[in-house]
């Protein structure tokens, strides 16, 4: 059973910065392409950037300029570094393959940007 521990949310104001974590419970980990996924509420859970094996990176047009995703295979850690946040950046970040079969969701990180 995998799993995945997200970390390094909060709460930050219009124009700051966050550095998330997410850690996988497999050694497995570098053989995959990984992603993080956002959820505000209300809505759907979207992928906002990922990052393949080889370390490609892709990332959604709202988030572009401003997040990166990184990642330590020895760790069996994503990382992604968001500045620049803005309100509507606010939700739940998770972490998980960039596979149509996913591993079980963990609990996420919130992120709220507010004044």
């Amino acid at each position: 059973q995998v799993q995945l521990v997200e970390s390094g949310g909060g709460l930050v104001q219009p124009g700051g910065s966050l550095k998330l974590s997410c850690a996988a419970s497999v050694s497995i980990f570098s053989m995959y392409a990984m992603g993080w996924y956002r959820q505000a509420p209300g809505k759907q859970r979207e992928l906002v950037a990922k990052i393949t094996e080889g370390g490609s990176t892709n990332y959604a047009d709202s988030v572009k300029g401003r997040f990166t995703i990184s990642r330590d295979n020895a760790k069996n850690t994503v990382y992604l570094q968001m500045n620049s946040l803005k309100p509507e950046d606010t939700a739940v970040y998770y972490c998980n393959k960039d596979r149509a079969i996913k591993w079980n969701w963990g609990q996420g990180t919130q992120v709220t940007v507010s004044s």
